[in-house]
């Protein structure tokens, strides 16, 4: 469990990140974080939403790299390049709110019965098809696990019974929090 001051940390870098790159701000790229956020590595996603309607989500599954960096460049991804959306403009700045998902490492599994909504995310992948959908976004469209795993198998470009067919299957946990207002402008 992240602590929170190191929560408070990690969205002012993704905050810091969005407006340098969105409104030409100073970057937040050489700012020091005291404490474990700095040592740790891990995957997490950045999701943006613009008066509570999804504006961007981007992230990194790998538990490889420090979480500051995968913070920082998640939330300069999700404003700038998820496809589903144009590019985040600095007039939309002061409706974004922040939320991140800071990702457990991934288990196997078989199936539905090994999923628990509101707990468990998911990612689906075959061949060069992989998709992602956080524990949060299963229980937003009330979902059951069998939908929740057609869902991730569709968010993966696959069948929607991908899952039953040769596709590998994992669940993991995420830490989630956020802002709930918006970003402030400032540089």
């Amino acid at each position: 469990m992240t602590s929170d001051p190191d929560r408070q940390r990690l969205l002012r870098i993704a905050r810091d990140a969005i407006v340098a790159h969105v409104g030409g701000g100073s970057s937040a790229e050489n700012a020091v974080c005291d404490g474990e956020p700095s040592g740790r590595r891990g995957g997490a996603f950045v999701t943006l939403f613009r008066s509570g309607e999804l504006r961007g989500c981007v992230g990194h599954i790998e538990m490889d790299e420090p979480l500051v960096d995968v913070v920082r460049r998640s939330a300069v991804a999700a404003c700038s390049t998820d496809p589903r959306f144009p590019p985040v403009v600095a007039s939309e700045l002061p409706q974004i709110a922040l939320e991140l998902s800071l990702l457990g490492p991934l288990e196997p599994i078989g199936g539905p019965d090994e999923v628990e909504i509101n707990r468990h995310g998911l990612v689906v992948e075959k061949g060069r098809h992989r998709g992602l959908l956080l524990p949060q976004v299963a229980s937003e469209w009330h979902w059951n696990a069998h939908q929740f795993l057609e869902h991730t198998c569709r968010k993966a470009g696959l069948s929607p019974d991908a899952w039953k067919h040769d596709a590998k299957l994992w669940r993991f946990e995420a830490e989630v929090f956020g802002e709930s207002s918006g970003l402030r402008a400032e540089g």
